[in-house]
């Protein structure tokens, strides 16, 4: 068995724990050769990762910003002899596989939480409310991997780098620039804690209680759909089954009453803490603490503490 990994880039660079994580699902089904899409130098940090035998790398520009038609066609000239394609379930992989399945006539199998056998996988289906055996006849499988579910590898190994080129650039597609928000918190979907708001923050003034908090624990802010949709915090924050999934050591949730949708983003944090005032919140049933009070009052007397 041999399994090809597009490694997750982050604004030109590894996005190394995503990756690592995927690389440990990667190794239940064979020899894994990572496929980076960037500079050589994101590639070598690939190479160090344990359980990478071999780092592949493509520094065409075509490429560099993951345009979708440019990265499948890469794959495709790299797919020969390998039994898997995998990535991390990010926005690349969500983007990608899909294409690069349909190329090869094959199904691809999302957010893959556990690896069964080289054939047989399991994925959570209805918010997370089920969870889905699939088991692929296809010749070569094409699957995500939902990195919450495995640790990351290590590091400290040295696979050999090789250059490779895309063989040919589509012109369905063109970078145009990307918008970047630069911040000092750690990135939503790999941080150790975080603290998200919901619809009773009340007011996007309100929102600051939550950063505050946040920036005391140093950690990373999120925030519920219905928050995102009242204008509280920006889209890239949303933590929910259509937001980021994420799976930190401490999630604190403010205000959010836990709707189905929420959960299923963020169910999976080991600690999970709840303030709301409403006693029957739903947030509270999947909480291992819970504190019923006022978001106002104990918030700021949180972070103070802190």
């Amino acid at each position: 068995m041999a399994v090809l990994l597009l490694a997750e880039m982050a604004g030109g660079a590894l996005a190394l724990d995503a990756t690592a994580k995927a690389v440990t699902a990667a190794a239940k089904l064979g020899d894994v050769t990572a496929l980076v899409c960037g500079p050589k130098s994101a590639a070598e940090i690939a190479a160090t990762i344990e359980g990478v035998s071999k780092v592949l790398v493509c520094e065409d520009a075509a490429v560099a910003h993951g345009l979708a038609e440019n990265v499948t066609r890469l794959i495709l000239d790299q797919a020969q002899g390998f039994t898997h394609i995998v990535a991390p379930a990010g926005n690349s992989g969500r983007n990608i596989l899909p294409r690069v399945a349909a190329l090869l006539d094959a199904m691809v199998m999302t957010d893959v939480t556990e690896v069964i056998a080289p054939d047989t996988f399991k994925r959570p289906i209805y918010a997370g409310n089920a969870i889905q055996t699939v088991q692929s006849l296809d010749p070569v499988k094409v699957l995500s991997i939902r990195t919450t579910g495995f640790d990351a590898a290590g590091t400290g190994a040295a696979a050999p780098v090789e250059t490779v080129a895309l063989s040919a650039v589509s012109d369905l597609s063109a970078h145009v620039e990307d918008k970047v928000v630069s911040s000092d918190r750690p990135e939503l979907t790999s941080a150790k804690v975080v603290v998200s708001g919901g619809r009773g923050i009340g007011s996007e003034e309100n929102f600051a209680l939550v950063s505050s908090l946040a920036d005391k624990l140093g950690a990373a802010v999120g925030a519920s759909r219905a928050a995102v949709d009242s204008g509280f915090a920006s889209n890239d924050l949303q933590v929910g089954q259509t937001g980021k999934v994420v799976a930190p050591d401490l999630y604190i949730a403010v205000g959010i009453s836990g709707a189905i949708q929420h959960l299923a983003g963020m169910k999976d944090s080991k600690v999970i803490v709840a303030i709301n005032k409403d006693v029957d919140a739903p947030i509270f049933q999947v909480a291992d603490y819970g504190l019923v009070a006022d978001l106002f009052d104990a918030v700021p007397a949180l972070t103070e503490a802190v």
